[in-house]
């Protein structure tokens, strides 16, 4: 098996003209299905892209509707990978009538893409956590299978590559999740042991592991928490026995901690927070110059000079939020699938500032008195009453995701308006904001 893995890497990589390198300065524009789309949230973004095209202000947009304001957060919503992944499958289904379409997984952790593709037929062969659903002697080459937006495994590829399915026709893998990948196996190719830090049990997470380790020893770590027992190992005061137990399941075959974390270099799960994957960086690059008392100029003997690897959307969503909760406001609420990485993170920053409501669509928002939020921490819905307080003006932060549709937002935000009887009219305030942002 592990040969055809290895077989399949390099087929991946080059076979049919594909190269490990994209260009990442011409970004194509994505036809994306009408019931996603938001005329009224499309303006906005238009507007502050043409005023800031930069993207230097992370200042949200301010609506006023009276007795209640929206502040809206300068970037949110579909990235780049997500929308040429929606508008690849839809085409595929558009184009392939006839043909059984499946999806290795979830397209994007959004409930709505994921619902309406299922109403068109195609099937999903795993569910989001890999536990099967289409058993693969059930495919065929003549099927049609989309690797989703996350990638996939190595192991999936041979898999598909046995039963003869093209794996390149229908890969929509995000060319910044990519992008990782390559990062990764330069780092392998120079000797250098890769530290992931991703969630283990993510299909991104997963994907990135599966490509690193066939090049070089790997290991995920999942948080500075998990970093810090890494350390140990580093320092060499814990055993290898020690090591496996404690980090079962998240190092490749034949892992030796004694050798392996002489040199290492890290990368990550692109949607991690930012911030996050920079502690881990720095944490470990400070144990291992203090361990092998290294000078500056001797860093790179054991610590791999890698830059940030997050995609430009978790960049321009995290720092918009960070500019979001800068201003005052009594409650904040962030929408997106519940099992998305990066919509998680959001929820993570707002909580940390006000009272925050992790919704997946307006028919969470019960009432002006209820709403069905749900807990980051616990992983369940909670229903919450009296979330909005009783004052003559109210203030409101809004954001969601790189997976979240805009025509969400779009409902959110004019359910919310709906709760305030005295409230101004939605499209009449965004028209009136659109002029003066002129």
């Amino acid at each position: 098996m592990k040969e055809d893995i290895g077989q399949t890497i390099l087929k991946y990589r080059f076979a049919n003209g594909r190269t490990e390198k994209r260009n990442f300065k011409k970004m194509k524009s994505f036809s994306i299905p009408s019931l996603f789309k938001s005329d009224l949230i499309s303006r906005v973004k238009e507007v502050r892209r043409l005023s800031d095209k930069l993207k230097k202000n992370f200042k949200p947009s301010v609506f006023d509707f009276g007795s209640v304001e929206i502040l809206l957060s300068r970037h949110f919503g579909f990235c780049y990978g997500v929308e040429n992944a929606v508008e690849t499958a839809y085409k595929i289904i558009e184009d392939n009538p006839q043909k059984r379409i499946f999806l290795l997984s979830e397209m994007i952790h959004n409930p709505a893409v994921n619902a309406d593709l299922l109403d068109l037929g195609v099937k999903f062969v795993q569910d989001t956590y890999g536990n099967q659903l289409v058993a693969w002697d059930t495919l065929t080459k003549e099927d049609i299978v989309i690797i989703p937006a996350f990638g996939t495994t190595l192991e999936v590829h041979a898999i598909l590559d046995k039963i003869g399915i093209d794996l390149y026709a229908y890969d929509t893998t995000c060319p910044f999740v990519e992008k990782v990948w390559n990062r990764a196996n330069q780092i392998g190719q120079n000797k250098y042991t890769v530290v992931v830090h991703g969630k283990p049990s993510h299909e991104e997470t997963k994907a990135t592991f599966s490509h690193s380790q066939v090049v070089t020893p790997t290991l995920i770590v999942k948080d500075l928490e998990q970093a810090k027992r890494l350390a140990y190992y580093i320092r060499k005061e814990k055993s290898s026995q020690e090591f496996y137990e404690e980090f079962e399941g998240q190092y490749s075959q034949g892992f030796d901690p004694d050798k392996d974390l002489q040199r290492i270099g890290v990368v990550n799960q692109t949607t991690m927070l930012a911030i996050d994957t920079q502690e881990i960086v720095e944490y470990l690059k400070a144990e291992i110059v203090h361990f092998y008392q290294l000078e500056p100029h001797q860093i790179t003997s054991h610590f791999a000079d890698t830059r940030d690897t997050l995609c430009y959307a978790t960049n321009d969503n995290q720092s918009a939020t960070y500019g979001l909760i800068a201003e005052e406001a009594d409650f904040a609420i962030i929408a997106g699938g519940y099992n998305s990485s990066n919509t998680s993170h959001l929820v993570d920053l707002c909580q940390e500032k006000l009272p925050s409501y992790f919704i997946k669509s307006a028919e969470k928002l019960i009432s002006e008195k209820e709403i069905l939020h749900f807990d980051n921490k616990n992983k369940e819905e909670v229903l919450i009453h009296g979330y909005i307080p009783q004052k003559a003006k109210v203030r409101v932060l809004l954001t969601c995701g790189a997976s979240c549709p805009d025509a969400v937002i779009e409902e959110i935000l004019r359910k919310l308006v709906s709760f305030f009887p005295e409230s101004k009219d939605v499209d009449e305030v965004v028209e009136n904001w659109s002029l003066a942002q002129n």
